[in-house]
């Protein structure tokens, strides 16, 4: 398989008003085409700060990389300009939060005709360009949708949309910040397969960010448990979910709400 991502040793420290904060220290991991490799854990971890930094979407006075970050072939480390060509065709971010990650005044068909765009598809060619890719994500009468606000959409229907805004560049490289984290759980499983579904199509590889275990038991082929910045577990997914060898790790689970596990309270 094509290594999409190769991570050595990267420390990302954050310049606070307290002082200076090691977000991240010393992570190594690498992701292949077709493979989709999973950042778990609490709030705070520094799973999503791993990512943003990849793709060099940290604020760049406030943030300090070291290490070594492979992107595409691309040290985004060394050259912090090369995150920036490199994103949108090369590598996307599916954002967290659909229902404040879209302009609220501009209709989802000039949001995503301007992801369009930016692959240097000509005006007349966009619109319908952004109406195939409502297709692919599973949104029916995209002409209708694409004159909509994001508030006229339900929370599902604005997931797809970042997806969709996510795919314009055809990427080779998906960074999906909590995709399903303010979704309701039947929405989130379609969620999933519709990823799982353009991973399949496309080859993509994914970098899924999650707290959720549940999620990355669905989707992932290799799981990072980070805790601190660190990487607490690492391994295949089932033998990481099914035996997992840190104490982290196993109360990470435990934490995960069972159906019958409350009984209504003692009276």
């Amino acid at each position: 398989m094509t290594e999409l991502l190769d991570v050595e040793d990267l420390q990302i420290e954050l310049i606070t008003p307290r002082g200076v904060v090691r977000a991240v220290d010393g992570v190594s991991f690498g992701l292949a085409a077709g493979e989709t490799v999973t950042l778990i854990g609490e709030s705070g971890s520094g799973k999503s700060t791993t990512a943003m930094g990849l793709l060099r979407l940290l604020p760049p006075g406030l943030a300090v990389l070291s290490g070594r970050a492979r992107l595409l072939g691309h040290d985004v480390i060394a050259d912090a300009g090369a995150g920036a060509r490199l994103r949108g065709r090369g590598a996307s971010l599916i954002p967290q939060d659909p229902m404040t990650a879209l302009s609220p005044v501009h209709t989802i068909g000039s949001q995503l005709r301007e992801a369009v765009r930016r692959g240097g598809t000509s005006r007349s060619a966009a619109g319908e360009r952004a109406a195939e890719l409502l297709r692919q994500v599973r949104i029916p009468e995209p002409a209708r949708q694409l004159r909509k606000y994001p508030h006229q959409l339900s929370g599902g229907m604005l997931q797809r949309v970042l997806i969709a805004i996510a795919l314009a560049g055809e990427p080779r490289l998906l960074v999906a910040d909590e995709p399903t984290s303010a979704l309701d759980v039947t929405v989130q499983a379609g969620v999933l397969d519709l990823l799982l579904e353009i991973q399949e199509r496309t080859g993509a590889g994914i970098l899924m960010i999650t707290h959720d275990l549940g999620v990355a038991r669905l989707v992932s082929d290799r799981v990072h448990v980070m805790r601190g910045g660190r990487f607490a577990e690492s391994g295949d997914v089932e033998r990481v979910v099914d035996d997992p060898a840190e104490d982290y790790t196993r109360r990470l689970l435990a934490a995960v709400p069972r159906l019958g596990s409350w009984d209504g309270g003692a009276r």
